[in-house]
């Protein structure tokens, strides 16, 4: 069996996160794509995050049409903060045996090394990288050799953060969200919206 983890704050999931799970699921042959709101990213301490509950709604909204991808509540329901290993260790103890990619953009490729005991999670699966459109991913030079994959993403110039503003200012992000987590958003007055 071959697992993927995809995991992430998705404030608020948005089209790339789709089309990077779809790409995900195809390329590597996934038989089940994990995706994982964190609950507390502890690299994002102290920044505007929606509560988690919202998070992981969205992130169902987004997704709910895709096969073989199943989004979990796991970190979002812990009361520690969310680390990629401590997941990884859970889901792997669920499914001993299993091949496990670890779907990740390059901005957090280039600076691996100061996730939480990376070299334990370099030893436990293959990075999955979506390198920037047409360009190779670039490994952070504080990593050792490792396995790693590269997933051709298109390019998409959509960010979180301006997702964010847009909500702020009023303005239509159903194109970017799709119109069921655009409507929970405005339903919930997340964002400013």
């Amino acid at each position: 069996m071959k697992f993927g983890l995809f995991g992430g704050s998705f404030n608020p999931p948005h089209r790339a996160h789709r089309a990077l799970a779809q790409l995900a699921i195809e390329q590597l042959a996934l038989d089940e794509l994990i995706v994982m709101p964190a609950g507390q990213p502890w690299q994002k301490a102290g920044s505007a995050l929606a509560p988690a509950e919202h998070r992981l709604t969205m992130t169902r909204l987004l997704l709910q049409d895709l096969p073989r991808v199943q989004v979990s509540a796991w970190e979002a329901e812990r009361a520690e903060p969310s680390t990629s290993i401590a997941t990884l260790e859970h889901l792997q103890a669920q499914h001993p045996g299993a091949e496990w990619f670890l779907v990740i953009g390059q901005d957090q490729y280039e600076k691996f090394s100061s996730w939480k005991r990376w070299p334990e999670l370099l030893q436990r699966c293959t990075l999955a990288v979506a390198g920037r459109a047409g360009q190779l991913p670039h490994p952070d030079p504080a990593l050792p050799a490792h396995r790693s994959v590269q997933l051709a993403l298109p390019a998409d110039r959509i960010s979180a953060t301006a997702l964010r503003a847009d909500c702020a200012r009023g303005a239509d992000i159903s194109p970017m969200v799709g119109p069921d987590v655009a409507g929970y958003i405005a339903h919930h007055h997340l964002y400013g919206a």
